[in-house]
């Protein structure tokens, strides 16, 4: 009987085009694009997305791009290449608002209307419009498929260069904590696909732990046979400094350690004190940052606001 890893991975390439579009039908797709100063790339995405996918394939029936407190010009740009770009503090401001990526995750549920869910990052540098496609493919194809993760390589030796939160915080998680989901390649890829109805009931934490959360989740509202992962190739983007890293690493073990019971349930504003030191004139400096690891509700319950729809599971 094959393994999970041998039944569930799949090559971008594994599909066509033309039988995508004939296997999605009625179904909408929408590709979310949350994104915080991100001016210098945004717009290249949405362009180059919109151009294949819509304008010519109609393959997405939409791409929506959720600033979270951009400085820059991240939301002109987005809108000038043809996306539908919101404010994640704009978005249902009833519920408050608080910065990170989660949270604009979750906020997408509020304005779009996909049946399908497909997850890009704002800073790619290399990539290909087949990322799409492929993240689609065994939802369209396979109906007990709901969640399905985006790997690739990376420019530098190993081919991993930059997934360093993956190999030195998420992996080492998941092998004592989650191990049936060891076969994931990169368990933290920010280019996934997912149900809508699946997202909907799924707690989001608001940071950057969404995507490990989403993976333990569905494991155990689903099953592992409900997640799929597909090799998309070659990607690059924009390094991360080590510091931030650090607040990455934490926000991750929240996650972590919620779904195993030994951190309690924390609220949207939930917040760790994390002390980092760094050189400074010849001496040590020491520096505290509060790092968010809030979560959000599943969407699907939460109150519709007063004159507005609920969001569809």
């Amino acid at each position: 009987m094959p393994n999970w890893a041998e039944a569930n991975t799949y090559e971008a390439g594994d599909w066509t085009l033309a039988s995508l579009l004939e296997a999605k039908g009625e179904t909408r797709v929408s590709l979310v694009v949350p994104a915080r100063n991100e001016a210098a790339t945004v717009g290249l995405i949405v362009g180059r997305v919109r151009e294949a996918l819509i304008d010519t394939a109609r393959l997405v029936d939409e791409i929506v791009v959720i600033d979270s407190d951009s400085t820059d010009a991240t939301a002109e740009v987005a809108s000038t290449a043809g996306a539908r770009v919101h404010a994640s503090a704009s978005i249902r401001p009833d519920l408050g608002s608080v910065p990170g990526k989660g949270e604009a995750m979750w906020k997408s549920l509020f304005v779009t209307t996909g049946d399908l869910i497909v997850f890009m990052d704002a800073d790619l540098e290399e990539w290909d419009t087949h990322f799409v496609p492929g993240l689609l493919g065994p939802l369209l194809t396979r109906p007990e498929v709901e969640l399905v993760k985006g790997f690739y390589r990376r420019p530098g030796s190993h081919g991993l260069d930059g997934g360093r939160v993956t190999e030195l915080v998420a992996r080492p998680l998941v092998a004592m904590l989650f191990p049936e989901l060891a076969g994931l390649v990169q368990p933290l890829a920010g280019e996934w696909a997912v149900r809508r109805s699946l997202f909907s009931s799924l707690s989001v934490p608001t940071g950057y732990a969404v995507e490990l959360a989403a993976l333990v989740d569905t494991l155990r509202l689903r099953g592992l046979d409900a997640i799929a992962q597909v090799d998309l190739g070659r990607r690059s983007h924009r390094h991360q400094e080590l510091l931030d890293l650090g607040l990455m690493a934490t926000q991750i073990v929240a996650a972590a350690g919620r779904r195993s019971g030994l951190v309690a349930e924390p609220g949207p504003g939930a917040a760790v004190s994390l002390q980092q030191f760094v050189p400074s004139e010849g001496a040590i400096t020491s520096t505290t940052k509060q790092v968010l690891v809030g979560e959000r509700p599943p969407a699907r319950d939460v109150p519709a606001e007063v004159g507005e729809t609920e969001v569809h599971a």
